[in-house]
């Protein structure tokens, strides 16, 4: 049976996460998330590692949580939601801080969590058939554990708008707020992926480690622990309120959710 995330690492020492669950979108569980961190470590350990490069395979880069785990999560209690949103949380951190640069190659759906991923990444290339969404509040939920990521990369005018609209937007338009760097066309995604892999090792290893550093450093995320506490106890309350279940329930069944119904 094949893993749902695997990792290759090549001569030139650039490593290659592949999300590989292309028959639900590269929508990601509890398991997929511990591979994730499991992964990312095993490249960080590596002392042969010069970059990191995240991708995957099928029709989408990812279309955020996996809607099987959010159902199971909505029945758990409360203490066992707060687990598994610090597992979320610790994946993000993990890739955030990775110490080499980072490359996102993006293509189709990018849902939710998915977001989250590429806003973690240093260098975002994305295809033309790339759309995004911060979907969220659609399922009565809140792009709660992404969120200073998220609104690091796209600026808090930007967050305000996609976290409360849920609309979807092109490549295009996520370039135009920054959310990745470039646009290419599908067919020209990988080539274009390469392009900027061989840039990059062009580079002194450990000067781009610290350069990558020092832009932390100057302009440090506020992913305090205490920001880490509230964001993941926001999920945690939402995944169990009513209307999260109420929100997914009519996700699943295909229907409009009872707060569209009453109006």
């Amino acid at each position: 049976m094949s893993q749902a995330a695997d990792l290759t690492i090549d001569a030139r020492g650039v490593a290659t996460i592949t999300l590989n669950r292309p028959e639900v979108h590269n929508a990601f569980d509890d398991l997929l998330i511990a591979r994730l961190i499991d992964l990312i470590g095993q490249a960080r350990d590596n002392p042969h590692v010069n970059l990191l490069v995240l991708a995957s395979t099928g029709k989408s880069f990812s279309a955020g949580a996996d809607l099987g785990w959010m159902r199971r999560m909505a029945d758990a209690t409360r203490e066992d939601n707060l687990k598994d949103a610090h597992q979320l949380a610790a994946l993000m951190e993990n890739l955030n801080s990775f110490p080499c640069p980072t490359v996102a190659r993006i293509q189709g759906a990018v849902m939710g969590g998915g977001v989250g991923l590429v806003a973690c990444c240093d260098v975002a290339i994305a295809g033309d058939n790339a759309f995004f969404a911060l979907s969220e509040v659609k399922l009565g939920l809140a792009p709660a554990v992404i969120s200073p990521y998220v609104i690091a990369k796209i600026g808090t005018s930007q967050a305000r708008r996609y976290f409360v609209t849920a609309e979807r937007f092109s490549a295009i338009r996520a370039a135009a707020i920054d959310l990745v760097h470039e646009v290419v066309p599908a067919t020209e995604l990988e080539a274009k992926t390469e392009q900027i892999i061989a840039t990059l090792l062009a580079n002194g290893p450990q000067a781009m480690r610290r350069a990558k550093e020092l832009a932390q450093v100057a302009n440090p995320l506020p992913a305090t622990p205490a920001l880490r506490d509230y964001t993941t106890g926001v999920i945690a309350d939402l995944r169990a309120s009513e209307e999260g279940k109420e929100g997914l329930r009519a996700f699943l069944e295909k229907e409009s959710p009872s707060w569209i119904a009453k109006r």
